[in-house]
């Protein structure tokens, strides 16, 4: 089985978080499938340095930054073929906030990039199966806001701690049409209707192993609906 990965740079700050995306490749191949990596071939948002958090002066593109994770084996989203795709995986990370969508800079009212949301959308529209971790959630519900598809997700709960504001974002879900679930990092959230699954990984407060416990059960469930 061939499985989309859309990635969105390298590194947490400005890119794809760089353990969910080795963590799904490495479940997408415990579970017998195949890999085709994916990213936009754009200018990222910024450039953060990782040490200090501060925004450098200069320019790279989402592309080549994923290529870094990739070891170079990763196509232009432009020429996705869902035709030879069975499902599709979004890793978190601020790239999936900055590059697939705007969403970290102008919150849900932002753009996302046509070429993403053509792919999200016929994916779901051919009955395929979405995964979205950490951050990747909000960019499936930016991908079908206004399509009147109302696809449940979720990005953590707030009764356990997280660096980020799970209410805000949560809300976010809810005004750009999608319904948003609660759910801890022991957990996913499986929408039947839509076939989307989405887990909070390091929305959470969580440690490594934990968040590859969540990947893997996101990426188990992804395989348990193809093969049913």
């Amino acid at each position: 089985m061939n499985i989309g990965v859309l990635l969105s740079g390298s590194g947490v700050y400005d890119g794809s978080e760089i353990h969910e995306a080795v963590f799904t490749l490495l479940s997408i191949e415990k579970n017998g499938g195949d890999a085709i990596c994916f990213a936009p071939n754009i200018d990222q948002h910024h450039v953060i340095n990782h040490l200090n958090g501060e925004e450098l002066e200069e320019t790279r593109n989402v592309l080549i930054e994923s290529a870094r994770i990739t070891r170079g084996n990763i196509r232009d989203v432009e020429h996705a073929d869902t035709e030879l795709l069975d499902a599709l995986v979004i890793p978190g990370g601020f790239g999936a906030a900055k590059n697939l969508s705007k969403w970290a800079i102008d919150g849900p009212s932002s753009e996302i990039n046509s070429e993403v949301r053509k792919l999200i959308i016929d994916m779901i529209a051919e009955g395929k199966p979405v995964v979205g971790l950490c951050m990747g959630p909000t960019v499936i519900a930016k991908a079908v806001q206004g399509t009147g598809m109302t696809i449940k997700l979720t990005v953590g709960t707030t009764e356990e701690h997280s660096p980020y504001d799970i209410a805000e974002i949560s809300e976010g879900l809810t005004f750009v049409g999608a319904e948003s679930v609660m759910q801890s990092i022991d957990g996913i959230v499986f929408d039947e209707v839509n076939n989307v699954i989405t887990a909070p990984c390091y929305m959470m407060d969580a440690t490594i192993s934990e968040v590859n416990n969540n990947v893997n059960m996101a990426i188990d469930k992804l395989f348990e609906v193809l093969k049913s």
